[in-house]
């Protein structure tokens, strides 16, 4: 398997197709010793099971376990972290990995409780958790989705599970962009398993679900990503973050460069782009143009615009009379309505670190409602 080949494979006995995958993609030959430490990070980044379209399915993980058992590796660590707000042990749980844990005997770290250092990752220093320099191969197992703030996540995003809750939010000051390219330097990325099975193509937290039934396996999460924008419909300057990972030296950025094969029946057979286009889903850009936000963090961000599609659904959210502010950006800023308790300075302002999905509904609803009765003097 070379670097610019991205092989796919397509059904629904998961476990078994990701397996055929890894041996199509000679994974073990990119093992030098059976003696190994293997990483495995998944994406757990909230509590909802995998059919929701936000986190990675566990059977994906299983198959992964069972290739690499099958040749005789048993050190075998499952790492992840997930986003400020939620539990990592809780998404663990309902995310079924807790009898997968046990059933394969292999190790389990909660990098929100993982130690970290500073690490220089090409120019820009950044917290990274220490369980992700203590392997000597890390297998990323993303989810392919939308994302409210990045318009895609994948295969670099999802290393952001391996760094510090505190690092986590100043990426959000940051910008986001630019410390997730650095990042893919300071964590190695050996391979790479996309689960394009369900991602949410809006929502980074899932609740849309697009069937795809599709894994992929590739080498350059560079490439991964520049191939995603475009399947979803994007050009490369709308996620930053690629074409910068591309000027650090960490990858391909041009996916035209990629060589998708498809896997079946024990072949792999070049297959044209037009075969692998997604829909164009864009509740996103249209919920956008309802919210000022300034260095808001992944999780209070994504329990925003879900709320705000359920208004939308109800026809209630074009009565909105202001721009509902969100972020770090406005702590200790006066405004009128907020979110989150940044926004603990507005006049009208719901408090929650993050505030939860119906409590931002029930929240909006009632403002809209009471700015309709009062004919617009609320």
């Amino acid at each position: 398997m070379d670097n610019k080949d991205i092989l796919i494979n397509q059904g629904t006995d998961y476990k078994e197709m990701t397996k055929e995958l890894l041996k199509a993609s000679d994974l073990i030959g990119r093992i030098p010793d059976r003696s190994c430490k293997i990483g495995i990070k998944p994406n757990l980044v909230s509590p909802s099971e995998a059919s929701y379209g936000a986190t990675t399915h566990p059977e994906v993980i299983a198959g992964i376990i069972e290739y690499l058992q099958g040749y005789g590796i048993r050190d075998i660590t499952i790492m992840e972290g997930s986003w400020v707000g939620a539990k990592t042990m809780e998404a663990v749980r309902v995310c079924g990995y807790e009898g997968l844990i046990q059933s394969y005997q292999v190790d389990f770290v909660d990098a929100q409780k993982s130690p970290w250092e500073k690490k220089d990752c090409r120019g820009m220093e950044l917290a990274v958790c220490s369980c992700a320099d203590q392997v000597d191969l890390m297998i990323n197992v993303p989810v392919l989705k939308g994302h409210c703030q990045t318009k895609i996540t994948c295969a670099l995003k999802n290393m952001k599970g391996l760094i510090p809750n505190k690092e986590k939010r100043r990426f959000h000051q940051m910008g986001l962009h630019r410390p997730i390219a650095h990042l893919a330097a300071g964590i190695r990325q050996d391979f790479i398993v996309v689960d394009h099975i369900c991602g949410d193509l809006d929502f980074e937290d899932g609740g849309n679900p697009v069937i795809c039934d599709q894994i992929w396996t590739a080498a350059d999460p560079v490439l991964v990503d520049a191939w995603v924008c475009h399947m979803m419909g994007y050009e490369k300057a709308d996620v930053p973050y690629i074409g910068m990972a591309e000027e650090l030296g960490l990858g391909c950025g041009d996916w035209t460069q990629a060589q998708v094969h498809t896997y079946g029946s024990g072949e792999l057979s070049k297959v044209d782009f037009q075969d692998l286009a997604l829909p164009k889903s864009r509740k996103v850009v249209k919920l956008q143009d309802a919210v000022e936000e300034v260095e808001s963090c992944s999780v209070c961000y994504g329990y925003l615009l879900p709320a705000l599609d359920r208004l939308r659904e109800e026809g209630l959210l074009d009565g909105l009379d202001t721009k509902i502010c969100i972020g770090q950006g406005y702590r200790d800023l006066s405004g009128r309505l907020g979110i989150g308790n940044c926004t603990a300075g507005f006049t009208h302002h719901l408090p929650g670190c993050p505030p939860m999905p119906d409590e931002i509904y029930r929240f909006l609803k009632g403002y809209l409602r009471c700015y309709r009765k009062k004919d617009k003097q609320y």
